[in-house]
């Protein structure tokens, strides 16, 4: 069975992707010499700069990484202390999540 995604997901994906295949063209690097810095395989670059979203997320961004892309709005050296204020948001959360007791009554 095929995975869906949504819209959102779907755009996300290929705006990524789009920045991607922008920054190497930039910098004049084929798809093979990205594939390469990366690790990675050529059909892999493909489908990122094609904003496929089964590409691991792992790997799109690295393949922003190595050419330069800021991931969230924040430059490299930014990106700890996001990380930071992420996990004080969400230490004030709890831990768990248990379901309701009773079933909900959703029968109107």
């Amino acid at each position: 069975m095929a995975r869906t995604h949504s819209r959102q997901t779907l755009d996300a994906t290929h705006v990524l992707g789009l920045e991607i295949a922008r920054a190497r063209r930039e910098r004049r690097w084929t798809i093979n010499e990205l594939a390469e810095r990366a690790g990675g395989s050529r059909i892999t670059v493909r489908a990122a700069e094609a904003g496929t979203p089964t590409v691991a997320i792992g790997t799109m961004f690295e393949l922003a990484t190595i050419l330069g892309i800021d991931l969230y709005g924040a430059r490299p050296a930014e990106l700890p202390e996001l990380v930071s204020r992420q996990r004080d948001r969400l230490a004030l959360l709890p831990a768990r999540m248990r379901g309701p007791a009773t079933p909900i009554d959703d029968d109107f």
